[in-house]
């Protein structure tokens, strides 16, 4: 996609017109983030300003038409773009990504049109197995209305973060594929939390919980995980290994949830011990 990226970046009028014509198409929103992404990471947010609206005011329709999702992927992605570019941190951008996710599901835009009531009875009328357990989960004193709205919410809200942070480095990585061949690599393998970011990201996971934001709770742990993807690339990086170990743990990431757990601990880990250089000194 590396001739697309160079055409884009040709002139603003030719990145915004696709950044635009991407958000209108369904199911692209992800490129006209990305696009977004690209100009602010090269050009800084004042000159990206084109681009950017050329993205949201599509979005924005269909927002109106009651899908939230694009438009928060834009705002999410150029939000963290700022940041990384000011900031040269990912995990800064990762956090305040996380943050922001965190603020639009408490402010509930990723519910449906009418709340979840509306699906709740769907579902009731659709299966009875449903229904009794939606009894009897009532019949324990747990709001089921908003427990399903918490699980809609946190569940699109965590989907689009990841989504945010994969058009930030697709869009990172044509930055780096036109001006820096090489950099974004160096730059992934290289993700690291320091430990008063890990110690915050620790503080905002309890605060949710004791609190009653359970968004927070959740999304305060994808720079973590984000950092502990980074830490299997930069391993299998310093040892040469195949492709396929990206492969393979991959696909163990998204049909396992353990293997999320072990992600998550090999980055706590890692915050404190520097993994990757100690493997270079070894070798």
């Amino acid at each position: 996609m590396l001739p697309i990226a160079r055409w884009l970046m040709r002139g603003t009028p030719y990145a915004a017109g696709a950044a635009a014509l991407a958000a209108v198409v369904p199911w692209l929103f992800w490129l006209s983030a990305a696009i977004a992404a690209l100009v602010t990471l090269r050009r800084g947010l004042a000159p990206a300003t084109p681009v950017i609206l050329g993205a949201a005011v599509p979005s924005g329709w269909w927002w109106m038409q009651g899908d939230a999702i694009p438009l928060a992927s834009v705002l999410l992605v150029t939000l963290m773009a700022v940041v990384l570019r000011s900031r040269m941190r990912w995990s800064e951008a990762l956090i305040a990504g996380a943050l922001a996710a965190t603020g639009m599901v408490q402010l509930g835009i990723f519910l449906p049109p009418g709340g979840a009531g509306p699906l709740l009875e769907q579902a009731r009328q659709g299966s009875p197995e449903i229904d009794r357990m939606l009894q009897d989960l009532a019949g324990q004193g747990v709001a089921t209305e908003q427990l399903a709205a918490l699980l809609i919410g946190g569940v699109t809200g965590l989907i689009v973060l990841l989504a945010a942070v994969v058009c930030l480095a697709l869009a990172r990585n044509w930055q780096a594929g036109l001006y820096n061949p090489g950099g974004f690599r160096e730059e992934f393998h290289a993700l690291r939390l320091s430990p008063r970011e890990l110690v915050l990201l620790v503080v905002l996971g309890v605060v949710g919980m004791v609190l009653g934001f359970p968004a927070l709770a959740m999304l305060a742990w994808v720079p973590l995980l984000v950092a502990g993807i980074a830490l299997i690339h930069g391993v299998i990086g310093l040892k040469g290994m195949n492709g396929l170990w990206l492969v393979a743990f991959y696909v163990l990431l998204v049909t396992t949830w353990p293997m999320i757990l072990i992600v998550l601990l090999l980055a706590f880990i890692d915050t404190l011990a520097n993994i990757r250089a100690r493997i270079a000194r070894s070798d």
